[in-house]
């Protein structure tokens, strides 16, 4: 099983879908479109040459767990090493605190990329990446000069400990413990679950960051605070935490997944990030660029999924196409081709959506401000839920590609399908993200930021029917029809939620959710055609041209026109909430 980034598919969605030129223009950074190819190309031969070739040896020895140390997989460590000395793990952070200064949208490229390479190895500087933020924006000037440099470096790591036993998403139900105990110090007591890199080998020191309650916190969400709580603590003395079990999983084995105890010797020393009962805020700035990181997972996955079952499908011969003369790889039969041509453009349109939230962020941090900081709230669950969606989908039909032998663990189809199922479940499940985006994205400004990225969606089909070249086919008329459903359940659902009715909104959010990514999926692949049509005419001949404007074509004519019937699930089929008891009670 082999993973080669696409590089040039990349840098065409950066600068041709998401704007990147803008974005390198507006924020001041000196970089030529050659700059922008020559770190992708570097970033491509540390996951295609370091990275990839662990990812089954990892798959089947796992981490291990003994005596309440973690050693991960074999090759990790020299892997990371060589992650860390190339400067990656401080790619999008600021040069203050050692970090590089790129752009989200570089970033999320090279994230991408890391988890294309191994799923498994990428999870340990995503959830670093999300601590550094959360440090960045609520943490003190000390803790800041204390722990920064070394996150950003990749010296140190971070993790996330939200979940206990009893506290799956609903936050509110937390029972860790937290009680200070002068210069600004608390002891942490309490067990987490789910702690991803909770406890390994790769580095000397691990920062926890802990959500707990103080004893006369209110209760429920308002009354969480965040607390940073090293595995090693200032004085080089073990902190009181270890890790207290290792998770068996369908998947991603070579990443542990602990449960992590505080406080078995009185209490863990920790420090508060933010203010107290303040928790949840600064822990979700952490999370909202974990959701965007893990819908770049999806992509990463889906594309290594793809790029596996194709190169089987050119290998492996069996029956006889339609005026072939003897038996023909399957590649060339037309269901093979629907599954491929599917894995590629969904996983096309997703990488644009991620990149469309990428922008989003860095715009946020120049003029549009406030714009484009909603437009980016807007995209987040969209990209989050429907990447990796696409991610299940794609890997499921990579198997179906390897047929009989997709069922066996040898050919590595098998690993992927299993190591995609997590990232619809891990950072707010996809049906949370579906909740978020109708009842807290929908109505940013009154529902206009949702209105101006419709209005993005159909100036993009305007756009196909003015080019009017026929590799188009139906795009324009499709794309046209699907910005429509999509404005109309819009309407319905800010109707709805101004009317008191809120089991119908929430009944067609997961629907509406899925609609919003198909149709912005749709004009995402549909700007890359556009842009690719414009470089054919000027006379260019490059037949990746020819491919985009096909792809656009066939996800528009082929997967697009759901879009009618996700429209009538969220506007017809909300009443399923009067029978449901009924119906599952038996």
């Amino acid at each position: 099983m082999s993973y080669r980034a696409p590089v040039e598919e990349m840098a065409f969605t950066l600068r041709h879908v998401a704007g990147l030129d803008a974005v390198l223009t507006q924020g001041g950074h000196e970089m030529a479109p050659e700059d922008v190819t020559a770190i992708l190309d570097e970033a491509g031969k540390l996951a295609n040459g370091v990275i990839a070739p662990l990812n089954r040896a990892g798959d089947r020895h796992g981490a291990t767990l003994q005596d309440g140390a973690v050693t991960t997989a074999p090759g990790w460590r020299e892997a990371y090493r060589a992650f860390v000395d190339g400067g990656w793990n401080g790619l999008g952070a600021t040069p203050e605190h050692g970090g590089q200064g790129l752009p989200h949208l570089m970033a999320a490229a090279c994230t991408e990329m890391w988890n294309g390479a191994n799923l498994s190895f990428g999870l340990c500087p995503l959830l670093t990446a999300g601590g550094i933020e959360a440090l960045t924006a609520h943490g003190s000037a000390d803790l800041k000069a204390r722990y920064l440099g070394k996150l950003v470096s990749g010296e140190w790591t971070a993790t996330m400990n939200l979940t206990e036993p009893q506290a799956g998403s609903d936050l509110a139900l937390l029972r860790s413990r937290a009680e200070p105990i002068g210069d600004g110090r608390y002891r942490i007591v309490g067990s987490k679950i789910y702690i991803t890199y909770g406890e390994h080998d790769l580095t000397d020191n691990i920062v926890h960051l802990v959500l707990a309650r103080l004893k006369d916190a209110p209760a429920g969400t308002r009354g969480i605070s965040l607390f940073l709580v090293p595995k090693v603590l200032p004085d080089g003395t073990r902190n009181d935490l270890r890790c207290s079990g290792l998770e068996h999983k369908l998947g991603i084995h070579a990443s542990p997944t602990c449960s992590m105890a505080f406080g078995d010797a009185g209490g863990a020393i920790g420090w508060l990030i933010g203010e107290e009962n303040r928790g949840l805020a600064c822990m979700f700035t952490m999370m909202n660029s974990a959701r965007l990181n893990v819908g770049l997972q999806g992509v990463g996955v889906a594309e290594a999924a793809y790029q596996h079952a194709l190169a089987y499908a050119r290998d492996r011969r069996q029956g006889r196409a339609p005026g072939a003369p003897e038996t023909s790889a399957i590649v060339a039969h037309a269901d093979v081709q629907r599954m491929l041509l599917t894995m590629k453009a969904s996983t096309a349109a997703a990488r644009g959506i991620c990149y469309l939230t990428a922008q989003a962020l860095d715009a946020a941090d120049g003029p549009e401000g406030r714009a484009a900081f909603e437009r980016a709230s807007l995209l987040t669950p969209v990209a989050k839920a429907f990447a990796t969606d696409i991610a299940n989908e794609v890997t499921s039909l990579g198997v179906q590609v390897h047929g009989g032998m997709g069922f066996i663990e040898e050919t590595g189809a098998a690993q992927l399908m299993r190591d995609a199922r997590i990232l619809g479940i891990y950072e707010g499940t996809n049906g949370i993200q579906a909740i978020d985006l109708v009842t807290r994205k929908l109505p940013l400004s009154g529902g206009a930021t949702a209105r101006a990225q419709i209005a993005t969606m159909r100036r993009v089909a305007e756009g196909l029917l003015k080019d009017g070249s026929p590799g188009f086919g139906h795009a324009a008329a499709r794309l046209r029809d699907g910005v429509c459903s999509l404005d109309r359940a819009t309407s319905f659902l800010l109707t709805t939620l101004g009317s008191n009715h809120p089991d119908a909104a929430l009944a067609g959010a997961a629907p509406y959710l899925r609609l919003f990514g198909l149709v912005q999926g749709a004009a995402c692949l549909a700007q890359a055609g556009l842009a690719s049509s414009a470089v054919l005419k000027a006379g260019d001949t490059d037949p990746a041209c020819g491919a985009r404007i096909a792809l656009a074509r066939f996800f528009t004519e082929n997967l697009l026109p759901a879009a009618g019937g996700l429209e009538q699930a969220v506007i017809d089929g909300g009443a399923f909430v009067e029978d449901a008891a009924a119906v599952l009670a038996g």
